[in-house]
């Protein structure tokens, strides 16, 4: 079956909580029925939320977070996500990354976090766990 676009999930997220997606703090977008296949612009206008679950959906790409200025928790365990490229966009604020159970090979794209104090990415394809212990020794460097 066909998966849905971020927008079609605010609606129907809004019709269920009767909350803006806007200015909600928290919003849960997990385990979409059907389930979300993109990260299409409208993930952009949720500009006060700081937890943000998108897991169990069909999410290959990481994109269009510019907008999220307060994101903190970003949930994308259990998609199709490839490459952590798309990060960016949250490299400021971001203290937590859930994103386990997908394909992703390599690490490149986490450096741009300098918040991150939470990882979690088991069940993932990762090959060269070099790139691990410099992501690791960065982030005792900043402390």
């Amino acid at each position: 079956s066909k998966g849905i676009s971020v927008k079609e999930a605010l609606i129907k997220w809004e019709d269920k909580t009767g909350s803006k997606s806007s200015e909600a703090v928290k919003v849960e977008l997990y385990a979409s029925i059907p389930p979300i296949d993109r990260l299409d612009a409208s993930i952009s206008t949720l500009t006060a939320c700081q937890q943000l679950s998108l897991s169990t959906n069909c999410i290959e790409k990481i994109t269009n977070l510019n907008g999220l200025k307060n994101l903190k928790i970003l949930s994308l365990g259990r998609n199709n996500i490839k490459s952590l490229t798309g990060l960016e966009t949250v490299g400021e604020t971001l203290e937590e990354l859930w994103i386990s159970y997908n394909q992703i090979e390599k690490l490149k794209g986490l450096n741009v976090l300098k918040k991150l104090r939470i990882l979690y990415m088991s069940n993932n394809l990762l090959k060269d766990w070099t790139e691990f212990q410099k992501l690791v020794s960065s982030c005792l460097f900043i402390l």
